[in-house]
């Protein structure tokens, strides 16, 4: 098996283009043809990871932060970045990063923390935009059908919890082909009118290839005219953090202490108790400090996330509980998620969870 057929699946789970613009995501190291022998998964990248994936023959981790994250101007060894990198090339081992894009699935890095915490009923924090985009063509009336079937099977027409979903218009087109077209109806040379259908198909951006694959191959004309535009239009399942709730509603204390328990961490940092019952919880991996306004939007009882700064515990204005319990432990679960994940998806070679902690935070 080669790294593109594990990245394929990872994919499936975490698509690249669900990643923030400023983000750095996918095969960072290495080439997607390589032979696997193993693969490590990992929250982190560090030299001991390096090493650790020699000592289980892995030649691919799997990394949940990019080490790579900026641009890296040299290699020569004198940051942990470079010595990484090059520790992972002299080696001949690969490093993926999902980042942003499996904190951006449905199923990533805040579906955990709610399976962990065992909340229900989830949903989508902040789902995301310019995700949904729009094809609009044009299509002899008669082809129109098997076009738009065409299109659905390719992946387009989904919006939420429908299909094949379309608008269509009827109307008259017109074109001239010049001396070296080869016009499937009408003669070159000649103005033509045709009656067309004008169908509009909204779709996933992770499927335009496709799509556009699709509409060339089946569309009847010898140059197709289309459009696509990015819609404002929110994804529902893809986007950044959720809220769920508890079967139980939970006393302010409680809930800490289950919290502290549950995510395994040494210590909570939280905004001023309220002294109301905690049920509907929001919760995102992570630095999650620029959706506390969202939190409250949603209704939400408490919110928990990390790496919030000293002002931003105001902005709870006693609305709802901020409960911070550090950006390593937010995340620390979305290893296992990802071995769990691939398992499923491969029997024919080991994927090893690290065991080494790369936490660079520590408690007194």
């Amino acid at each position: 098996m080669k790294i593109r057929e594990i990245t394929n699946y990872i994919e499936e789970l975490a698509p690249l283009h669900y990643a923030e613009d400023f983000d750095n995501v996918g095969l960072l190291v290495g080439s997607y043809t390589t032979e696997i022998s193993g693969v490590l998964v990992t929250l982190d990248t560090l030299e001991e990871t390096v090493d650790e994936a020699i000592a289980k023959s892995c030649n691919l981790i799997v990394s949940f932060h990019p080490i790579i994250f900026g641009g890296l101007k040299k290699l020569n060894g004198n940051s942990y970045v470079e010595r990484v990198v090059l520790k992972a090339i002299k080696n001949d081992i690969a490093i993926y990063a999902t980042h942003t894009a499996l904190d951006n699935s449905k199923k990533g890095v805040s579906a955990k923390i709610c399976e962990i915490l065992g909340l229900k009923n989830t949903k989508i924090l902040i789902p995301k935009k310019g995700i949904i985009k729009k094809l609009t063509t044009f299509v002899p009336s008669e082809k129109a059908e098997a076009l738009r079937t065409s299109l659905f099977e390719a992946g387009a027409g989904n919006i939420g919890n429908y299909d094949q979903c379309s608008f269509s218009t009827e109307g008259i087109g017109t074109y001239r082909g010049n001396e070296d077209s080869n016009p499937v109806i009408g003669t070159k040379g000649t103005l033509h009118l045709e009656n067309e259908t004008r169908i509009s198909v909204v779709f996933e951006s992770k499927n335009e290839a496709q799509i556009l694959r699709t509409l060339h191959e089946k569309h009847p004309y010898e140059e197709v005219a289309y459009e696509i535009i990015t819609t404002e239009n929110v994804h529902q399942d893809i986007g950044m953090g959720m809220i769920g709730e508890f079967e139980e509603a939970m006393d302010e204390q409680d809930f800490l202490r289950y919290l502290k328990k549950t995510m395994q961490t040494d210590c909570i940092r939280h905004s001023e108790l309220l002294h109301k019952k905690i049920k509907k919880v929001a919760v995102l991996g992570g630095a999650g400090s620029f959706a506390i306004s969202n939190a409250k939007r949603s209704g939400a009882d408490a919110y928990v996330s990390a790496d919030f700064k000293y002002h931003e515990f105001f902005k709870a204005e006693k609305e709802l509980l901020l409960a911070d319990i550090g950006h390593y432990e937010s995340e620390q679960f979305t290893k296992r998620l990802l071995v769990d994940y691939l398992t499923k998806k491969i029997s024919n070679f080991a994927i090893v969870l690290s065991q080494k902690s790369t936490n660079p935070i520590y408690y007194i």
